[in-house]
């Protein structure tokens, strides 16, 4: 320990043991998941973050070692940790110069916002040289002036590679693409057990990762032509779940931008009419359900059925709105003196189906 460290002041970084860890020490190869709670905070005591209150949900750390994280500082640090240790790092400016960004990211992750959200225009190293702010007083004159911090860590668990499924975000592309098919097909067994959100979720997490690829792509690419092939099975599929969720608008939305790019896409116009008809949008669902019978006769019988509920809600609306309106009117004569002509006037001229 004491030879730890030793090293680790040389490097301009000195440990307090606040809290003994468990067993012994791990080996720390990369690929190992370490979860942890962290505290920062200036020289003066002035705490930053704090894991354990930020966001709603103040979930812990987690790192996948030599995936590079930004603050290579935490990765260099935890590995001379026991799980269950609490200790204190303080870390000469040197380690700390590219925190403002990390804690940009974790704040924006806890608030439920895009982790790289301002930081898209310019590399970190860029913005750290720039006026260009951050969003948090604190980070802005932390940017301006880099000092010292005191990260205060507690090592919550140490899982070894292959203990565990990586995150999306910690995949190399080629992980990425060989675990889509994985998700598509974890998504059809949840969808056929009847687990319709679960397999909503599998399905967006296969959507996710391969848009994510994507964005590495330029407008064209034959790679960029061959992931939005991957993607449109999957999206079809979510928009099921969310037909059968209710969801109606969303799938008329998905669906929407799948004709746009395919207009051959049979499935997507047949779910985008069965939305239109849910939501009593009649003239777009007729159109889509004569777009899928053009593109594909031998669903005549599917369609016709859908064309039939469709026509027995709408019949069953009109009559009960029908029932309701003349409840309305077919009051006592001494309730009805309470209405005023003029109001009654603008009651019919509302509702003319009243009066048909």
């Amino acid at each position: 320990m004491e030879e730890e460290a030793r090293k680790l002041l040389e490097e301009g970084i000195r440990k307090k043991l606040v809290s003994p860890g468990k067993g012994e020490l791990s080996t720390f190869p990369n690929g190992t998941k370490v979860v942890f709670h962290y505290r920062t905070s200036l020289c003066d005591g002035t705490v930053l973050d704090d894991s354990r209150t930020m966001g709603d949900c103040s979930k812990p750390m987690e790192l996948i070692l030599g995936k590079k994280f930004k603050l290579a500082a935490w990765e260099r640090v935890v590995i001379t940790m026991r799980q269950g240790e609490v200790s204190e790092f303080t870390c000469d400016t040197k380690h700390t110069a590219l925190y403002p960004l990390v804690s940009q990211s974790l704040r924006n992750i806890s608030a439920g916002k895009d982790p790289l959200e301002g930081q898209r225009h310019c590399c970190g190293i860029a913005q750290i040289h720039s006026h260009h702010s951050l969003g948090h007083k604190d980070l802005d004159q932390l940017q301006a002036s880099p000092q010292p911090l005191v990260f205060t860590i507690e090592l919550l668990e140490v899982l070894p590679p292959g203990s565990f499924q990586l995150d999306v975000w910690a995949m190399t592309d080629k992980e990425k693409l060989e675990l889509v098919p994985q998700i598509h097909e974890e998504g059809n067994m949840l969808f056929k057990q009847g687990q319709v959100k679960e397999a909503s979720e599998k399905y967006y997490n296969g959507i996710a990762c391969l848009k994510n690829l994507q964005m590495k792509e330029h407008p064209g690419d034959e790679a960029l032509v061959k992931l939005d092939l991957m993607i449109t099975p999957l999206l079809l599929n979510y928009c099921q779940c969310k037909l059968l969720q209710g969801q109606y608008y969303e799938v008329i939305e998905h669906c929407t931008s799948l004709v746009f790019k395919y207009e051959d896409n049979v499935k997507a116009f047949y779910k985008r009419a069965k939305a239109h008809a849910a939501v009593w949008n009649e003239t777009e669902a007729r159109a889509d359900f004569a777009k899928v019978l053009e593109l594909d006769p031998s669903l005549e019988p599917s369609v016709a059925k859908e064309l039939r509920a469709m026509e027995d809600r709408i019949r069953s609306k009109e009559k009960e709105e029908k029932g309701r309106y003349k409840g309305l009117f077919n009051k006592t004569p001494a309730t009805a003196t309470t209405v005023s002509r003029p109001f009654f006037l603008r009651l019919a001229s509302s509702w003319p189906q009243v009066f048909s």
